[in-house]
């Protein structure tokens, strides 16, 4: 044998030695620190860890409902016994169960709407400060639902009739009124002198604030069949996110207009017999953007890139909550879930519907949830509230609000709030 084949022979045997060299030092785990995590594989229709306590170290604090940019509610400071002390009431909205139409918040003040599409200012004792209706006699014969945001000066408005309009918040004295191509379905945002809506045949438009002119848009793929499912808008950093009904996610500079990425998340636009696409408000942090459909989906995009970070099987289409290193969602079924940001592994469900009876239960599906400082609100369908400890996760209890569809709770000044098709309940 040569000298150069026995010197290659060498380098192989050290190199495929099993013996290490040099010692290397491990860390200890005890048994006590060790959580199992549930990976991507699962989906998660049973419960998992449901004896771990979460606890969180962030403190709660006053979210600003007017202007929540990332969608984000985090942890509120609410921690109220839930007795009913006041009852804002207007007109019955027809389809309300079919939308999901929010309040709008200037001061202590509460705006809604009736089914004719007249706009009402409360005050925190619920007296009618202002009415404004802006429609015409066969505009209101289609119960238009409209959409909110203000900027504590100029109140904008945009509806399912195509229609969109600025009102004095002050005074309700229509500024300017114009009409779309397409209606609206969408959260509306205001940034600076610009608000931003996204209308039936996917297009986000830009309007300049002071007279309703269109800035820019940006066109995506159109769908044949249009959920009703609200879309989602979140701004972060000058840049612009939003989805469409066909599932795609897209990044746009907020003063250009010039599509930055765009990130389809289903592999063709097929429904389900009855069950068409649905998805979750985008929840966004300044690195990541996070939401869930109704296919088994939980997605977090890289914000930069909308490279998937990482993909989960939870089945919600309801607006998650992002709090320290955590994520809460609950699935369509009643399974509340909580995350871990960074990986995506699931740290504990617990079937916060367990106390359902079975012949209901398939009835039964969640609306949307704030977290308090110690408990968790959530409300459903049928019109029930619960309160379920963030620790454990235990039902603490079920309080029947109306016998219909409620919305999402949202806290303002220590007292809780649900909308339901003719009134907004105030509760401390």
């Amino acid at each position: 044998m040569s000298n150069f084949l026995k010197i290659i022979l060498v380098f192989i045997l050290i190199n495929n030695c099993s013996i290490p060299l040099t010692k290397k030092k491990t860390k200890k785990i005890e048994p006590s620190n060790i959580i199992e995590v549930l990976k991507k594989e699962k989906k998660t229709d049973i419960e998992f860890n449901p004896n771990i306590k979460i606890g969180l170290q962030s403190k709660a604090t006053s979210k600003n409902f007017i202007n929540n940019f990332e969608n984000n509610d985090g942890r509120t400071i609410f921690n109220g016994d839930l007795e009913k002390i006041k009852k804002f009431k207007f007109s019955k909205i027809k389809n309300f169960n079919k939308y999901d139409p929010t309040i709008s918040l200037y001061n202590n003040n509460i705006i809604f709407f009736d089914k004719k599409g007249s706009i009402l200012m409360f005050n925190n004792d619920a007296e009618l400060i202002w009415k404004s209706n802006n429609y015409s006699k066969s505009e209101k014969k289609q119960n238009p639902i409209l959409f909110f945001a203000n900027n504590k000066k100029t109140l904008i408005v945009a509806d399912n009739i195509a229609k969109y309009y600025a009102l004095d918040i002050n005074t309700g004295k229509v500024l300017w009124s114009k009409n779309n191509i397409a209606p609206f379905n969408s959260q509306l945002k205001i940034y600076k002198n610009k608000f931003f809506v996204v209308d039936f045949q996917n297009i986000l438009r830009a309007y300049s604030i002071k007279n309703g002119k269109e800035i820019w848009n940006i066109k995506t793929k159109n769908s044949l069949i249009r959920s009703q499912q609200k879309l989602s808008i979140v701004i972060v950093k000058d840049k612009i996110y939003f989805n469409n009904s066909s599932g795609d996610i897209s990044a746009v500079n907020i003063e250009s207009g010039e599509l930055q990425w765009q990130r389809p998340t289903q592999s063709s636009f097929i429904f389900d017999e009855g069950y068409p696409l649905k998805t979750s408000d985008i929840v966004a942090d300044n690195e990541i953007l996070y939401f869930s459909t109704n296919k088994n989906q939980f997605f977090a995009l890289d914000i930069k890139t909308g490279i998937v970070n990482w993909e989960q099987r939870i089945n919600s289409d309801i607006r998650p909550s992002l709090i320290d290193d955590y994520i809460f969602t609950v699935s369509i079924e009643g399974y509340l879930t909580i995350i871990d940001k960074s990986s995506g592994n699931i740290i504990r469900v617990t079937d916060v519907f367990k106390n359902f009876k079975n012949k209901n239960r398939n009835k039964i599906q969640p609306i949307g949830f704030i977290i308090g400082k110690d408990n968790i609100y959530l409300t459903t369908n049928q019109g029930r509230l619960l309160t379920i400890d963030i620790m454990t996760g235990k039902i603490l209890s079920i309080i029947k609000i109306d016998n219909n569809k409620i919305s999402r709770p949202i806290v303002i000044n220590q007292n809780l709030f649900i909308i339901t098709d003719n009134s907004i309940i105030k509760l401390n």
